[in-house]
């Protein structure tokens, strides 16, 4: 999804985003509110307001304190909100069937940077494991990034 098409959904959920010079973060959130920071491109800002949106639905209270591990542990459900949002693993299917393998290549298929898409190929590995199956098909996180498609004789 794209920064536009984003937005149009935080407004569908009556959301209001504004882009803001933020110093400390890249996005914020309060109650109804979503502060972008300006100086991102559109891509980075895509990738801050997937994780900003993830905050609104799965976030309870103030998590700033990262030192504790409950906070730690809404931080990471808005993260993966974000990135089943932005790429999910049927998302990784389709790019490797459209012959996107590099983490550039990937990286411009789901319109994220490479450092959102390593983070969430990370997050993935955390969550699965070595690998995952989907369909008719094995994604694995180890030793790098790859699908095979099982054929069944």
């Amino acid at each position: 999804m794209t920064y536009d098409e984003l937005l149009m959904d935080a407004d569908h959920e009556q959301l209001i985003v504004k882009e803001k010079p933020l110093i400390n973060n890249d996005g914020r959130i309060y109650k109804n509110r979503i502060a972008i920071r300006t100086d991102l491109t559109d891509i980075e800002k895509s990738c801050v307001l997937a994780e900003e949106l993830g905050h609104y639905y799965t976030t309870v209270g103030d998590i700033l304190d990262q030192s504790d591990d409950g906070n730690r542990k809404q931080e990471m459900r808005a993260r993966l909100w974000a990135y089943d949002k932005k790429i999910g693993l049927h998302g990784i299917i389709n790019a490797y069937e459209a012959r996107r393998t590099s983490i550039d290549e990937m990286a411009d298929f789901f319109d994220v940077t490479p450092e959102f898409l390593r983070d969430a190929i990370k997050c993935y590995k955390g969550k699965y494991g070595h690998y995952v199956t989907l369909d008719n098909y094995i994604i694995f996180f180890e030793p790098n990034l790859s699908v095979a498609k099982m054929i069944w004789d």
